[in-house]
C-alpha cells in the first residue's frame, strides 16, 4: 500500500489558533524588535571602530550580527512554512519546494558569512600586540582615541583619562580603540564566545534540517532521527552563552539568545506534532493492510 505524505500542523488538519501559537508569534515579534536594536548598536560600534573608514569586508564584519539575524529570520520563516503553515498540496508543488530550498540556501550563505566574520575577528584579535609605546592612557588624550571596555567606548580626554584606567599595559584592539590589559582579556573571551555561539547555532539548525528531511520521507524513528534529537545538547551551550553575556552585563544579548532558542523550540514543537501524525498514519496504514 502506498503511503500518503503526512505533514503535521497544516491548515487541513483543522487546528485552530491556540495559546501556543499566540506565544510563538509574540516571540517572533520580539525577535524583530531585537533585530532593530542590534542594527543600531552595530551602527554605534562601527562608528567608533571604523572612524577612519574601512573596506567593504571590514564594514560587513562590523554588521555581522545584523547579517546573521537576517539569515536566522529567513530560516525561521522557511521552517515555519514547511513544518506548520503550508498545506501538503502546496508543499508538493515544485515551485514552492524549490523556493523554500533556495531561500534556506541563501540564508545559510548569510550564516556562513557570520561564522567567517567571527573567525576573522578571533584571528585578528589574536594578532593584537601590546602598544609598548603607551604606558599611560593620558598619553592618548584628545587624539580621537576611544577607550574600549566590554564593548563600551569612551573618548579619551584630558579630563577623564586618569579615571578610565590606571594600567600601564595597553593594546590597540582597533586603529582608534585602545584597551588596557583587563579589558583586552575580557574582549578576547567575548570574541571566542561569539565564535562558539555561531558554530553551536549552525549545528542546531543542521539537526532541524535533518529532522525535516527525514519527516518529509515519513520517517519518524531510526538512527538518524536519534542523531537529530541528540543534537539538542547544543542548546545547553547556547544557554551557557546567554548566562555568560548576562554575567558581563549584556542583558540584551542574553535576552536575544533566549528569544531565538524559544523561536526554534517552536519549530521543534511543530516537528514533534508532525512526527506524531506520521506515526499515527503509519499505524493506521498497517491496520488497514
Amino acid at each position: 500500500m502506498n503511503q500518503a505524505h503526512y505533514h503535521g500542523g497544516h491548515p487541513q488538519t483543522g487546528r485552530r489558533i491556540d495559546k501556543g501559537q499566540i506565544i510563538k508569534w509574540s516571540v517572533y515579534a520580539l525577535l524583530l524588535l531585537n533585530f532593530f536594536y542590534y542594527f543600531f548598536e552595530e551602527m554605534y560600534i562601527a562608528s567608533h571602530a571604523l572612524a577612519d573608514g574601512g573596506s567593504l569586508q571590514q564594514w560587513a564584519e562590523q554588521f555581522a550580527t545584523t547579517i546573521d539575524e537576517l539569515g536566522w529570520f529567513g530560516l525561521l520563516a522557511a521552517f515555519e512554512l514547511e513544518t506548520y503553515a503550508l498545506s501538503d498540496e502546496t508543499l508538493e508543488k515544485k515551485k514552492v519546494a524549490w523556493s523554500l530550498h533556495g531561500a534556506r540556501l541563501f540564508c545559510y550563505l548569510l550564516l556562513a558569512h557570520t561564522v567567517f566574520a567571527r573567525v576573522t575577528t578571533v584571528m585578528g584579535f589574536e594578532q593584537v600586540t601590546q602598544a609598548t609605546e603607551v604606558t599611560s592612557l593620558c598619553e592618548l588624550a584628545d587624539q580621537g582615541i576611544d577607550f574600549g571596555e566590554n564593548y563600551l567606548y569612551t573618548p579619551v580626554t584630558r579630563e577623564n583619562c586618569a579615571t578610565l584606567s590606571d594600567d600601564s599595559v595597553f593594546y590597540f584592539v582597533e586603529p582608534t580603540v585602545v584597551a588596557d590589559s583587563e579589558a583586552h582579556a575580557l574582549e578576547e573571551r567575548l570574541v571566542w564566545v561569539d565564535l562558539n555561539d555561531a558554530v553551536m547555532w549552525i549545528l542546531v539548525v543542521w539537526a532541524i534540517e535533518l529532522t525535516v528531511w527525514l519527516q518529509n520521507r515519513n520517517i519518524s524513528g531510526g538512527r538518524l532521527m536519534v542523531v537529530s534529537h541528540a543534537a539538542k545538547v547544543f542548546y545547553v551551550f547556547l544557554w551557557a552563552h546567554a548566562a555568560w553575556w548576562a554575567y558581563h552585563g549584556h542583558w540584551v544579548w542574553a535576552w536575544d539568545q533566549a528569544l531565538w532558542i524559544a523561536g526554534f523550540w517552536a519549530i521543534e514543537n511543530n516537528l514533534s506534532e508532525w512526527r506524531d501524525e506520521i506515526r499515527g498514519a503509519n499505524v493506521f496504514d498497517a491496520e488497514t493492510e
